[in-house]
Order: structure tokens, then C-alpha cells, then sequence
């Protein structure tokens, strides 16, 4: 013994070399690999409440266990939301003794003797202390860098399907954002999205001017035409509602409603890019346009906010946001040049968002606009500063130009291709003009061979049906592909909703345990997974995507926790 070296008697070197011992077995990878496989497939995931007695969202987790390997993705992102706040405590059990014993097997030869029992105390410890944490935290890591990934790409799809709701074009819109004490905020916007009037009306309480209210607007429908009003979903939505169903059967003009969801609306109308486009504008007004323009042109409009507050997701707050934010940024950009964008209306943000352009040169683009008047061809992009040849090469395919010098920049056909799409055009004795008068209907059947002609004009295939689809139907929007949104006339409260009822609602989110849907009450209703066909599926985007029009029957309704169960399984009630 050597009291130098710390070592003061046998029991505190016996320990020591347990000790050394016990890390020797943890950093053996046979044994974690064989701990974190036996944990996967036979541990659980136990959560308890710290306080019974306190209420909260995660009530259903005070007493809860669950296989690890059956934990779904929005139960591990809901416990560990829990945990943080402090209303869970969580631990992951796992199969401690046949991890153990098997432990044992591989490293105590003589199972007799003071030295197996020795052997037998390391194991333990090495597990308890070193391992069996160790491999906790990095399941937990991996359940919880799962369940990020699957909620971010639902979070991507239900983006994607909102981005991707067809525009309502043609109509004067009366943006309309409720609110109480300050006051409703109401913008008038004409078909191109430009503001022809905002004002402010006083419906709802404490104010209640309901009838000088209604006079303010009817002025309004006459003035402008309006033929649809766009309500946000917030603050007084409800309130609102009742008093525009009410003025719409006092007034002979045929004028629809929509419930639109304001979410980002208000970070938006606070926005250095709110401030640019109104200057003049308050925040109020600014928001009252953008619910109004969102129903026009929802891509154009939503591009302009941040996609992490447009709600769609769930626990978005909870994951990693650099990942969230690439991946969100990927499925706006995806949906932005699958649509296209008009050159000469485009705004910058929406811009920015076409390949090949960034902020800097979509604001050259808008520039150049302002000074030179309307692009006429695609060709003058090339005088936009910064905007260079391989920039151009990029974009010039997602750039439309109505009414332009040549009809073929109307269509996502690329300037690379104009003179293969002239040649087919000359060759089956047509006029580029008929593009511009909607396109040339049935000229795939014009082709006898397609391979043939493709060789002829120096083109692959594909590219030649590229073309022949586009000068079929020039500028076709994908979106048109979509269902529109339910235009409502009359107004149904939660109190009138009874048991058995059917009714069509809008799919407003989808989560990982179902579906939210807006059946005109203000308040979504709730289709759990296992309502919404009579097969089984592993996701509600496998059944449902946001903005489908869905039927759906009433199974619950309680009024005073706000909840509404609805199913879709609804063909043995017809």
C-alpha cells in the first residue's frame, strides 16, 4: 500500500479496482451495442406527474408507460415538453437483469468464489453508473431526433398543401380582422391585390355600433363591387361572423363569406416588409389586407411570413429550428417555382424564392420594373443588375409574361427551348398568337410519332412532351387542380351542433394522431386517425392533406372544454 499513490489500505485498492474495472466493461462496445438493442426492444418509457393536483395539457401522461419500440413521434415531443415545464417526471426502463446476466455470461468464467461475486458487484455498477445512463440519454436523443424529423415533414406537407390552395381570381375582396375594443379592421382590395380603401368599424363589444357598423359596410360592397368577404379566424371571429350573416340577408347584392386562418397575419402587418409595402398603413390595416389577399393569392401572400408562424405544425417550438427553418424554406421555394410567378406583378419576397434569384436581385428585379415600366420580353431580365447569364439560364423558366412581345413567355417553356417549340409550332402549321388566345387544344394528337419528331427538332423526348403539354395549356396553374374554399352564407354555432349531424369542413392541420377541421363553428373539430377510413393507415397524410374538403359526422360535442370528435367513417349513416 502506498498512501503517495492514495492508496491508504486494501479495502480503498479493492475499490479502486473496481472502479477501473467498472469503466473497463462500460467503454466495451459489445455491451452497449447488446444494452441499447435489449432497451429498444424491451424497454419502456415511463412518465408520472410531479403534481396530481395540478391541471394541465398533459393530464394523459400522469400515468403513463409505453414500449419504447411502439412510442409515436407527437407522444415522445408532447412527454418532453412535459418534462422541460416541470410537470413530468420521466425515465426509461429498461430490461436491467437480462442485460445483467448476460453481462455475466461473457465475463465471469468461474461462477463459484469470492472473486465471481466480486465480478458480479462491477457488473452492476458498471451498468447502473455508466452504461444503463449512457444509453438512456442516447435512446431518448435518438426517439426525440425521430420524432423532430417526423413532425417536421408533416409540418412540410401540411405547409405544401396550404401554400398550394388555388387562388379565388376575379373578385373584389373585404378583408375584415376582428378584434374587440380596438375595433374591427377592414381593407377593400381589388382583383390585382391592390388597396382600394381601409377603414375601421366598432361591431363588437364593448362598443357594439352594430348598425353604424353595417351601414360603413354596405357602403362599401356598393362602392367597390365586393362579391366575397375574407374573415380572420381570430379575437372575435365568431362575433364578427354573426353580424356579416346578418348584414348579407338586409342587402340584394349576391356577397359570400370565408373564415380564412390569420395565423401570421399579425407577424407579418409588424414586419420591416409590412412597413415597406403600406407605409402609410397601421398594423391593423396591414393585416386586414393580407387576410384579404391570402384568399386571392395564398402563395403570393404566405411567402411573406415566416413559414414557422403560419400553423400548420406541431411542437414546432420544441425541435431543432436550423433544421425546421432549411427544411420549410425548401418546401416554399418547391412550391414557388412549381407555380411560377408573373413578372410583372410578383413581389419581391416571392421572388426571392425562384431559382437562381436571392433577395438582393429580386429587389433589382422590382427596381428595374418601377423605372422601366412592365418587362415585354424575358430577354430583359438580362439588363437587371446582378442578374447574369447563369441566373437567367436558372429563373427564366418560372417567369411568366402576359400579354409580352412573345406569346411563348407566357409558358414555363425555357428561352432554351424556343426555337425546338417555334419548329414544332411551324411544322403542324400553327401560330405562336394561339398561345396567347389560350393555347392549342388536342395538338398531341396532331403528332403521329413522338420519337420521330423529337429527333427531328434535336430534342429528348420528355422535352418535347414538356412542350407539347404546355402549349396545350400554356401557364397552367397546379393549383387549379385543388379544392377550392367553401364559401359560406349562413352561420352554425357550436350549440346547434348535435350527435349524427354531417357536414363539410376544410382540413385546416394534420398531426400525427389526426386531422383538425373547420366545419363553420369556429372551433375545429377533432378527426382521430382511427375515424377516418375503415382501413388501416399508419398517418393521417396517408388519408387527408390540409385544405381538402372533407364530409364528416359529429360524434361528441363539449361546449365547455371547447371539443368537437367528428369522424369520416360516415357510409353506413347514408
Amino acid at each position: 500500500m502506498s498512501e503517495e499513490k492514495g492508496v491508504a489500505d486494501v479495502s480503498e485498492a479493492i475499490d479502486g479496482a473496481r472502479d477501473i474495472l467498472a469503466e473497463q466493461i462500460s467503454e466495451m462496445a459489445k455491451y452497449r451495442n447488446y444494452a441499447r438493442k435489449k432497451t429498444m426492444q424491451d424497454g419502456l418509457l415511463e412518465a408520472s406527474a410531479k403534481d396530481e393536483k395540478i391541471q394541465s395539457v398533459y393530464e394523459m401522461y400522469y400515468h403513463f408507460s409505453e414500449p419504447v419500440k411502439k412510442l409515436a413521434g407527437h407522444r415522445v415531443l408532447a412527454i418532453n415538453r412535459g418534462e422541460k415545464e416541470k410537470i413530468l417526471s420521466v425515465k426509461l426502463i429498461a430490461p436491467e437483469e437480462q442485460i445483467v446476466r448476460y453481462m455475466e455470461k461473457q465475463l465471469i468464467i468461474r461462477q463459484d468464489g469470492d472473486a465471481a461475486r466480486v465480478m458480479e458487484e462491477v457488473i452492476l455498477d458498471s451498468y447502473r453508473r455508466l452504461i444503463g445512463p449512457a444509453i438512456e440519454r442516447e435512446i431518448r436523443a435518438g426517439l426525440t431526433e425521430t420524432a423532430e424529423n417526423g413532425a417536421i415533414q408533416v409540418f412540410g406537407k401540411n405547409l405544401e398543401q396550404l401554400l398550394m390552395q388555388p387562388p379565388i381570381a376575379g373578385c373584389v375582396v373585404l378583408g375584415w380582422d376582428p378584434a374587440f375594443r380596438t375595433g374591427c379592421k377592414l381593407a377593400v382590395v381589388d382583383e390585382t391585390g391592390k388597396v382600394l380603401d381601409t377603414t375601421v368599424i366598432y361591431p363588437t363589444a364593448p362598443q357594439n355600433r352594430v348598425e353604424e357598423s353595417k351601414e360603413i359596410v354596405k357602403k362599401l360592397i356598393r362602392k367597390y363591387g365586393i362579391s366575397l368577404i375574407s374573415v380572420g379566424n381570430g379575437t372575435a371571429s365568431r362575433e364578427s361572423e354573426q353580424i356579416i350573416v346578418e348584414l348579407l340577408k338586409e342587402i340584394p347584392e349576391k356577397v359570400q363569406y370565408v373564415i380564412v386562418n390569420e395565423a401570421g397575419a399579425s407577424v407579418y402587418s409588424a414586419s420591416k416588409l409590412a412597413t415597406e409595402e403600406f407605409p402609410q398603413f397601421d398594423v391593423g390595416q396591414r393585416s386586414a389586407a393580407s387576410i384579404a389577399r391570402r384568399l386571392q393569392d395564398p402563395l403570393a401572400e404566405l411567402v411573406k411570413i415566416d413559414p414557422k408562424s403560419i400553423g400548420v405544425g406541431q411542437y414546432q417550438h420544441d425541435m431543432n429550428q436550423k433544421n425546421l427553418s432549411e427544411a420549410l424554406q425548401g418546401v416554399v421555394e418547391t412550391c414557388v417555382n412549381k407555380v411560377g410567378v408573373d413578372l410583372n406583378t410578383a413581389s419581391a419576397p416571392l421572388l426571392a424564392y425562384i431559382s437562381g434569384i436571392n433577395k438582393t436581385i429580386a429587389k433589382n428585379i422590382v427596381a428595374y420594373r418601377e423605372e422601366n415600366g412592365a418587362f415585354s420580353t424575358r430577354r430583359e431580365l438580362l439588363k437587371v443588375a446582378k442578374l447574369g447569364p447563369k441566373a437567367y439560364e436558372q429563373c427564366a423558366g418560372f417567369m411568366r409574361i402576359q400579354g409580352g412581345k412573345n406569346p411563348l413567355d407566357a409558358t414555363s417553356v425555357h428561352p432554351e427551348s424556343y426555337k425546338a417549340a417555334e419548329a414544332l409550332l411551324k411544322q403542324l402549321g400553327h401560330d405562336p398568337k394561339e398561345i396567347a388566345a389560350g393555347g392549342i387544344r388536342n395538338i398531341r394528337k396532331e403528332i403521329a410519332d413522338t420519337a420521330k419528331l423529337a429527333k427531328e427538332l434535336s430534342i429528348g423526348e420528355p422535352t418535347l412532351l414538356d412542350i407539347v403539354s404546355e402549349l396545350e395549356k400554356p401557364a397552367r396553374d397546379p393549383r387549379e387542380e385543388m379544392p377550392k374554399p367553401i364559401l359560406c352564407t349562413d352561420v352554425l354555432e357550436m350549440k346547434d351542433l348535435k350527435p349524427g349531424m354531417i357536414l363539410k369542413g376544410t382540413v385546416r392541420n394534420v398531426i400525427d394522431f389526426g386531422a383538425f377541421v373547420d366545419i363553420g363553428v369556429h372551433q375545429d373539430g377533432l378527426v382521430h386517425v382511427s375515424q377516418m377510413t375503415d382501413r388501416y393507415i399508419k398517418h393521417p397524410l396517408e388519408a387527408v392533406s390540409v385544405g381538402d374538403i372533407v364530409e364528416v359526422k359529429v360524434l361528441a360535442v363539449d361546449v365547455a372544454k371547447k371539443r368537437i370528435s367528428l369522424t369520416m367513417k360516415i357510409r353506413e349513416t347514408k
